[in-house]
């Protein structure tokens, strides 16, 4: 179940361990023993307040199901890694199907790069002409910056990842 942290999603260790078929234990401990692949903005270690906080968002816990120790929360790219860490089926399936996903976005995105450097090109040639434009050549023009900003999006600024309390 993902939850709120901070205008961002995460998924605590306990549903993670269920939805890749292993103990929680086995989870925390496979993170910790490969501690690097985790920076902060792949998980963080929930404060006590923080748990409490979240306990409330959850509501009433299963008894048994949720374990004494403070829980790991993942974003998104930490569900990602973990897949790479746990060695169960399912982690492995995941594994695979987010590597071939990478594969087909780079695929695309260096078609999309090709796309862009023709429309350079005939851009170039159009502003040879003459250095005047008629409509339709100033609808074109419009068509090519308007490609550019999709094929190029601007990076928006990345928000701090932290927790969020309502008191």
């Amino acid at each position: 179940m993902w939850f709120s942290y901070s205008d961002k999603k995460v998924m605590l260790d306990f549903d993670l361990s269920e939805m890749y078929g292993v103990e929680t234990k086995q989870l925390k401990r496979q993170v910790r023993r490969n501690k690097e692949r985790f920076p902060n903005d792949f998980m963080f270690d929930l404060t006590a307040k923080e748990y409490k906080s979240l306990r409330s968002q959850i509501g009433t816990l299963d008894r048994g199901r949720h374990s004494k120790y403070l829980p790991m929360a993942f974003t998104e790219q930490g569900v990602a890694m973990l897949s790479s860490v746990l060695n169960s089926q399912t982690a492995i399936k995941v594994n695979i199907r987010i590597i071939r996903v990478f594969s087909k976005m780079k695929e695309m995105l260096l078609t999309h790069k090709d796309i862009l450097l023709k429309l350079e090109q005939v851009e170039k040639q159009l502003q040879k002409q003459d250095g005047k434009m008629n409509n339709f050549e100033e609808d074109i023009q419009m068509i090519f910056e308007v490609l550019k900003k999709l094929l190029n999006p601007s990076q928006a600024t990345r928000q701090r990842i932290g927790f969020k309390h309502y008191d």
